[in-house]
């Protein structure tokens, strides 16, 4: 879950009359069970938050003996 909080910030020069967004936010989303949760990187540079979910290994090919 990400979660922050976007606060209003004080404006010089000519102001128009517009919407923003202020308040708490918070975003959800359900991963893949194959992942290496260990091995997450997240990142915040500039404004711009990035994350890093690697795979885990596939599971290897296993060899059925038939007998007959």
């Amino acid at each position: 879950m990400v979660t922050g909080e976007l606060k209003e910030t004080e404006r010089e020069g000519m102001f128009r009359r517009r919407t923003r967004r202020t308040g708490s936010f918070q975003y959800r989303t359900n991963l893949p069970s194959d992942i290496r949760a260990d091995d997450i990187d997240a990142r915040l540079d500039d404004g711009v938050l990035t994350l890093r979910i690697p795979k885990a290994e596939a599971a290897q090919p296993k060899k059925i003996e038939i007998k007959g």
